[in-house]
Order: structure tokens, then sequence, then C-alpha cells
């Protein structure tokens, strides 16, 4: 784990517990206050995990941890003093790894980095998975469509016309959802 690359935002500097912390686990870290540029250092410095230690988390830091999340995923820790439902609730919806409400403990820092990188991974699998699944169900969508098309059309049983796009996108070497559209998309021009 030595390897990681942190940046650690903390809303008091003076406070080196986390710090310290970090330091004795042997992790390179940036420690830097909590300020709304943000988003801009962690495109500069391309951190591997980000940790924030605050008493309570904005509105605007976590919208901000959204858009982290659209741009550039990264797995993130947050401290809080602050364990209210709907600070909870807004961590959730900003897809923060993992967060510690009270206080850090020296001795779990080794986990909870850890754990939060785990949880991350598995986060952008289901991600993964999920946007796979509706870019299929989209292509689905077309190729049904673009059957459809060529049904009305071309008097096309909807085997001959499922096995037409088909020969198409083969022989065009292109995939049976971009011939779809294509097909979709030549309709669209004759109408």
């Amino acid at each position: 784990m030595s390897t990681l690359n942190v940046l650690l935002i903390e809303n008091d500097l003076n406070n080196t517990l986390l710090e310290n912390s970090l330091r004795d686990q042997g992790l390179k870290f940036l420690k830097t206050p909590c300020s709304p540029g943000f988003l801009g250092l962690v495109k500069e410095i391309s951190p591997d995990i980000i940790i924030f230690n605050l008493d309570k988390p904005s509105k605007k830091l976590l919208a901000d941890l959204q858009t982290l999340n659209l741009q550039c995923p990264l797995p993130v820790i947050m401290f809080v003093g602050d364990g209210t439902p709907d600070t909870i609730n807004q961590a959730i919806k900003a897809e923060v790894s993992a967060l510690i409400i009270d206080g850090v403990d020296h001795k779990r820092i080794n986990s909870i980095i850890d754990v939060a990188i785990a949880r991350f991974k598995h986060q952008q699998t289901l991600k993964n998975a999920l946007e796979d699944a509706r870019a299929k169900l989209e292509d689905r969508k077309q190729i049904d469509r673009a059957k459809a098309i060529l049904i009305k059309t071309q008097n096309f049983s909807e085997d001959a016309a499922y096995h037409t796009l088909r020969k198409l996108a083969m022989d065009r070497n292109i995939t049976l959802g971009e011939m779809a559209k294509n097909v979709i998309a030549m309709s669209e021009l004759f109408k």
C-alpha cells in the first residue's frame, strides 16, 4: 500500500493526527485545506485516493464530489464530526467510499483505506455492468425498430429481417446495433 498517492484535505491544518497516521503507514500524501478548488488540484496531482477530515461537509463539497465521480472517479474517505442522517445520505449520494463519524483511529487507518478501495472497485464494477446492460438494451431496441422497418418496407419476415441486419453488419464490419441505427437513419431520410 506504500505506493498510494493520497490527497489529504482538512479543515484544521494544525491537526496532525491523520497526517501522522498516514506517515506512519508509509503513505505519500499532499495535505491541503478544504477549498472549492479541490477539483482542479485532483486533476493536477492525480491522487489514488482522497481523504477528507472535516467537521461537516458542505453541500458544495458533496456536489463537487458527485462531479468528480462523473469526470474521474476515485475512492473517497471522509472523516466527519457530523453524523446526522442528512450528512450520511448526502455522502452516500456523493458516492463516498467510507464515511467515518467522530474521529480518526490511528490503528484502523490501514484497514479503512483497504475497505474504501475495495468498496470503490466494487461500485465501479457495478456501474460498468449497469452501463453495459443499458447499452445492450438500447441496441436491442434499435435492432427491433430496424427489423420493424425492414418488415414494413421490404415485406420481410421477422427472421429474414434479423438475418439481413446481421449480414449487413458483418459485411460492413460493424456491430448489429450500429447497423440498426444506420437502417433507422436511412428510413428517416426517405420519409
